[in-house]
């Protein structure tokens, strides 16, 4: 977890600019994430009053922004990552309460395996996308200095 989202939970409710601060985004940020279910409702908004946010919900935007910007991915993409952590949390916890049937065991072991694949998978093509940039930045380094190389052996014209 981040600073920030340890400091978000030093305190209760945020207010939206708070939060927006906190996560290094802007208000409409949160809005929109909101509207399009990344983040809950939410905690207090009654007619004339300011949103504000548990510490759980900052936590989550500070999240849902570290993953959107490591990752790079698409909203979309942010968001069936969010729905699987989602999942996974949901199936943690009916595993911490005690399933005593083997076969539901089983179920939520091979549910909480094939969300962290999906979830490596995601990790794993960003990786490969980033080392076929690096392979072509190195690439084209490597041009530009044999060419600067070159540039030095020539003769100094007269």
């Amino acid at each position: 977890m981040s600073a920030a989202g340890g400091a978000a939970e030093e305190r209760g409710a945020l207010r939206i600019g708070d939060v927006a601060k906190l996560a290094g985004v802007t208000p409409r940020t949160i809005r929109y994430y909101e509207e399009i279910g990344l983040l809950p409702a939410p905690e207090s908004r009654e007619p004339g009053a300011h949103r504000t946010y548990a510490p759980a919900a900052v936590d989550r935007l500070i999240e849902l922004i570290r993953l959107r910007d490591l990752l790079g991915v698409s909203l979309d993409g942010l968001k069936d990552l969010v729905e699987a952590e989602d999942n996974r949390a949901a199936l943690r916890r009916e595993w911490h309460e005690g399933v005593e049937d083997p076969v539901r065991r089983r179920e939520i072991l091979e549910s909480l395996d094939t969300h962290a694949r999906r979830q490596l998978d995601l990790v794993r093509a960003r990786r490969d996308e980033l080392e076929a940039l690096e392979a072509e930045l190195l690439d084209r380094r490597r041009r530009i200095r044999r060419r600067l190389r070159e540039l030095e052996d020539e003769p100094a014209p007269a």
